[in-house]
């Protein structure tokens, strides 16, 4: 299966997952074979939440999750992120779906709490602007428009919890 994985910086890679004979995993990264493995029970990482460990290069990785694919708040040995990650599959359907000026809602990739709304009903914004801030696992995170609009609703205010994959900001066209 192939899964398309959007860092923060914008860049992404493509990685490929078979399992071959015996159950061993072969992976590579942007066609680049990696020498990777699973290593004891995946919890229930797989379904968005929860803890794993894996081994890469030789070296064990321990693999936290949390959201609801395609946005998902990872830590890898300490180091914490946000990563967009697409399965061929997921990408294949999206591209199906007719094309509604996507992107108006701004989504907590992960539960938390809202630590500030940046914008009001009525404002201008463009794409890549931050809207909200999010504490989740310890840590601010500026949530930020997909598209460039006219803010329609703010879903939330500041101090509420809110639930992985909960609408936060709604952007309609300008």
């Amino acid at each position: 299966m192939k899964y398309f994985v959007t860092l923060p910086s914008g860049t992404e890679h493509v990685v490929e997952i078979v399992e071959a004979a015996g159950g061993v995993l072969q992976v590579s990264v942007d066609g680049k074979p990696v020498e990777a493995d699973a290593v004891g029970q995946p919890s229930n990482a797989r379904a968005g939440r929860g803890a794993t460990s894996i081994k890469v290069g030789g070296r064990t990785i321990e693999l936290w999750l949390e959201g609801t694919p395609p946005d998902l708040g990872v830590i890898a040995n300490g180091q914490r992120f946000f990563a967009k990650v697409e399965s061929e599959r997921m990408r294949i359907q999206a591209a199906a779906k007719p094309a509604a000026g996507g992107g108006g809602l701004v989504r907590s990739p992960m539960p938390g709490r809202v630590v500030r709304v940046l914008v009001t009903e009525g404002d201008d914004v463009e794409a890549g602007a931050p809207v909200v801030v999010v504490e989740a696992m310890k840590m601010e995170n500026e949530l930020v428009a997909e598209r460039a609009g006219k803010v329609k609703r703010v879903l939330v205010a500041s101090g509420a919890t809110v639930e992985g994959g909960a609408p936060l900001v709604e952007i309609g066209d300008a």
